[in-house]
């Protein structure tokens, strides 16, 4: 079988054009994604491909960008927009909170639409092109959140989530667009959501985290081991909701001892939920406390090195997994 070595930027093109060539009610649309190919081109050559009927551009009003694929969604098809940046979509909350979260408890109707949204830091962009706002989306109902890492989970994960009945957020992080690789099959198949992947086996501690800290994550544990102070699982959740919470507990059970990394905001950020699940359903199992590591509750700065303080990377959560083990 033919591999091609891939970014996760171009490995989510290939999912939108399998998408396209295998389902014509799929229709792609945002903010320069035609001639252009998007703000990071995650859809150059895809307009070409197509045709303007399929895949187009839109005026820069991301409520009304919502509000068209919430109306294409419930009649039969399957909108893929695109936000430049996940910050942006905080000026549409109100299309994706009440009108398609709702739409279905409300009406019956199903609302098949995703909203591609890169998202996180890592690349300078301040406080409002580099927001992890995972946590906020989460709190909504009827609305699912996926979050891949790696180049073979994106193109796999966005097409099942574009076949979803429900309005998904598929983030991407704008760091790992480029940075990793992997070598590809052209034959693939779709991955199911709501499934965590462990990417490295351990049996002292255990990372729980998604996105871009995945990537840190394996590093420090790469790190700890080779230093003989344990082995470290690294989970990889995939998707955040619905979440795979037996993996979850599957890995505390298998280490005892956890520690949650993510890139967005402390009070109310996502692993407080993941701290919650733990504490509730698997304390028995602890042979420490819960450890989150996270940004701090600051806007996201502009300057390189404050951005790099900012953001939870591989030394920081070696630190943190050192100081959890010696618990």
């Amino acid at each position: 079988m033919p591999l091609a070595e891939t970014t996760l930027v171009e490995a989510i093109n290939q999912g939108l054009r399998r998408l396209l060539r295998e389902r014509p009610e799929v229709v792609l649309f945002g903010e320069d994604i035609g001639a252009f190919g998007g703000a990071f081109k995650a859809t150059l050559g895809l307009q070409q491909e197509f045709g303007e009927a399929r895949v187009f551009d839109t005026p820069i009003c991301e409520s009304a960008i919502f509000g068209a694929a919430i109306g294409m969604a419930t009649q039969g098809l399957r909108p893929i927009v695109e936000l430049q940046f996940v910050d942006f979509g905080m000026t549409a909350v109100h299309q994706l909170l009440n009108n398609a979260g709702t739409m279905h408890y409300r009406t019956g109707v199903a609302v098949p639409m995703t909203v591609r949204a890169p998202c996180g830091g890592g690349i300078c962009g301040g406080p409002f092109h580099s927001e992890e706002l995972e946590a906020f989306f989460c709190h909504m109902p009827g609305v699912k959140v996926v979050y891949p890492a790696f180049p073979a989970d994106a193109r796999a994960l966005l097409v099942s989530a574009a076949l979803d009945p429900n309005p998904v957020i598929f983030l991407e992080n704008k760091y790992l667009y480029r940075h990793v690789k992997e070598w590809l099959p052209a034959d693939w198949e779709p991955i199911p959501l709501g499934v965590a992947q462990v990417c490295r086996p351990g049996s002292d501690a255990v990372v729980l985290t998604y996105g871009a800290m995945v990537h840190e994550a394996l590093r420090a544990a790469e790190q700890v081991e080779q230093e003989g102070a344990g082995t470290v699982m690294v989970l990889d959740l995939r998707t955040l909701k619905p979440l795979d919470a037996d993996a979850v507990l599957a890995a505390v059970a298998a280490t005892n001892r956890v520690l949650i990394v993510h890139e967005g905001w402390r009070t109310g950020g996502f692993g407080a939920e993941l701290a919650a699940l733990v504490a509730e359903r698997a304390f028995h199992l602890l042979d420490a406390p819960v450890v989150r590591l996270t940004a701090p509750d600051v806007p996201v700065p502009f300057a390189p090195e404050l951005e790099r303080a900012y953001r939870p990377g591989a030394d920081t959560i070696h630190a943190a997994l050192l100081e959890l083990l010696d618990y």
